[in-house]
């Protein structure tokens, strides 16, 4: 039975610390403020990286140099037979197609896993890949069911502001004033590979209503069977919005009494880049057994 070691980054949400306590390696995401380049929880915290955001630094995203990642593989290999690594959405970001051409030139021993997640659906993929790897799977196989179940999850996002569509050229100047004086709050989607919109809503009450809504109709149709199968988990993620982040647990607790409730995480900083603090989300995903 080989070993094999999973490895993510840190836009799954999982911490240098937590990572260390669950097994899996953490690989850092660095950003550029103001030219300068940090890595996120290593010398980036949540706090610093909003005091950034609000305080107008020029922050942008970037993606692992390939030593970076070459070095974290050659020295993990020394001690296991196999890697399955398992970077944030290839629609998000071009850090997994880095790593795949990497991997190329490994034998077989790396597998990149393409599946399309981010933050919390990120994380549960991470946490399937522990369940398979404890099962004595190989990482070809745990890269197949990772593939195999990678649409099995969505997640709504709901903005506080428009101001970093804009900022990030994600949306017009003028889309972003009349969004502003009609106060338009969007409620965002990612199904897959992209950051889509879904619907705009006037207030943080009915975009949350919105948002329920939104996972009720996944689970009557897309995931109906694996939701009465208990394979379906449910979970908040926020940018600098602990509080509602907490309340709205509580709501969807009582929206969904026999679905497992799993997290209250912070949202990737590669997302939260372009949608600003404030932001609240639901995700909802397949748990591999």
């Amino acid at each position: 039975m080989s070993k094999v070691r999973i490895v993510t980054d840190s836009n799954s949400g999982i911490t240098q610390a937590e990572g260390e306590r669950l097994g899996v390696t953490v690989l850092p995401m660095p950003f550029l403020i103001d030219g300068e380049q940090h890595f996120e929880d290593i010398d980036l915290t949540q706090p610093q990286f909003y005091e950034h955001l609000n305080g107008e630094a020029s922050v942008s995203t970037s993606q692992p140099s390939p030593e970076a990642v070459t070095e974290l593989w050659d020295e993990l290999l020394k001690t296991y037979d196999e890697i399955v690594h398992i970077p944030m959405s290839s629609g998000l970001s071009e850090s997994c197609h880095t790593a795949m051409g990497l991997a190329k030139e490994y034998g077989g021993r790396v597998f990149v896993v393409d599946n399309q997640r981010i933050s919390i659906t990120q994380k549960q993929s991470v946490e399937d890949a522990l369940t398979l790897a404890g099962q004595g799977k190989s990482g070809a196989e745990i890269a197949e069911t990772l593939m195999k179940t990678k649409f099995d999850s969505s997640i709504y996002i709901s903005l506080d502001t428009l101001k970093y569509l804009k900022k990030g050229g994600r949306l017009t100047p003028a889309a972003a004033l009349i969004g502003t004086i009609l106060k338009i709050k969007p409620v965002l989607q990612i199904q897959g590979e992209k950051l889509d919109a879904f619907k705009k809503v006037h207030s943080l009450k009915q975009a949350k209503a919105v948002m329920i809504e939104a996972i009720k109709h996944d689970f009557a149709t897309r995931f109906a069977d694996l939701v009465k199968q208990g394979e379906m988990m449910i979970a908040v993620a926020h940018t600098a919005n602990d509080e509602e982040a907490e309340l709205f647990k509580t709501e969807l607790m009582a929206a969904f009494p026999g679905v497992p409730f799993k997290y209250v995480d912070p949202l990737s900083l590669s997302v939260s880049c372009h949608i600003g603090p404030g932001a609240l989300a639901v995700a909802c995903a397949r748990i591999v057994k």
